[in-house]
């Protein structure tokens, strides 16, 4: 029955869906039609915002044009301490529009509900390494790329192979050691155990002294670098340090 909602209120507002998040219904439904607790990564939020509509789309209904400019302003967005907004699920109200001296765009305060991707920690998730580096395994989802298995997370004895830069579990057996390799593209299984949100809103310039005239540019240029470093604003830090968890090629046999 949930399912079938979503999958109207998604058609209702087809034309401001992005053909990423199209691909993400089918978990979304089952995050949301099955009710088994271990499919919960997706959550349905309560928000409130005041929506700004143009005087160009007057002539539309209004959860029309507000279902539009919500899912604009937070599709693809991470929410600080919520999580990644994925779509609207529904309006649940709306009061009084208001038009403000020199705006001609009107203005309503909109209660909804919001599709969110947010595993909650110890979920058991399954996805695909994106790459390998010294800093850890870093898995996708498909949607979503920010999951880091830190070195000491992996199943142990593992090493850094930096001549196919992909991590290695050294395996033993009676046999002797056999190496079992991380590649890039390999499903994984692993459980979330951390989550990390950083606050990306845009801060006030700062009140450093300005270099003197003879200085050299060098260090304005590597302060340059830094800035053109994006960090991630939400971040989940994963495990794969038990039996049955890692490449699913490992526990198949």
């Amino acid at each position: 029955m949930c399912s079938s909602r979503l999958l109207s209120r998604i058609a209702a507002n087809r034309p401001v869906l992005t053909w990423l998040m199209l691909t993400r219904t089918v978990a979304i439904y089952r995050a949301l039609g099955s009710g088994r607790k271990q499919r919960r990564m997706f959550l349905v939020v309560e928000m409130v915002d005041t929506v700004r509509i143009p005087p160009w789309n007057f002539h539309r209904q209004l959860n029309e044009a507000v279902a539009e400019e919500l899912n604009k302003k937070l599709a693809n967005k991470v929410v600080y301490n919520v999580g990644l907004c994925i779509c609207l699920y529904d309006i649940t109200k709306l009061e009084d529009s208001y038009i403000f001296p020199g705006d001609g765009a009107s203005h309503t305060k909109v209660h909804f509900r919001y599709v969110v991707f947010h595993p909650f920690l110890d979920e058991i998730m399954v996805g695909k390494i994106k790459y390998c580096s010294q800093e850890g395994v870093y898995v996708t989802l498909g949607f979503f790329d920010d999951i880091l298995i830190p070195p000491e997370s992996l199943q142990q004895p593992a090493k850094f192979d930096e001549a196919e830069q992909v991590w290695v579990w050294e395996y033993e057996t009676d046999e002797g050691t056999h190496d079992l390799y991380m590649d890039q593209g390999e499903e994984i299984r692993f459980r979330v155990v951390d989550e990390l949100f950083l606050d990306t809103s845009p801060t006030g310039p700062t009140t450093d002294p300005e270099p003197p005239a003879n200085s050299s540019t060098a260090p304005t240029a590597a302060t340059d670098d830094s800035a053109q470093k994006k960090e991630a604003p939400y971040t989940l830090m994963a495990s794969i340090s038990e039996p049955g968890l890692g490449l699913l090629s490992w526990w198949s046999s």
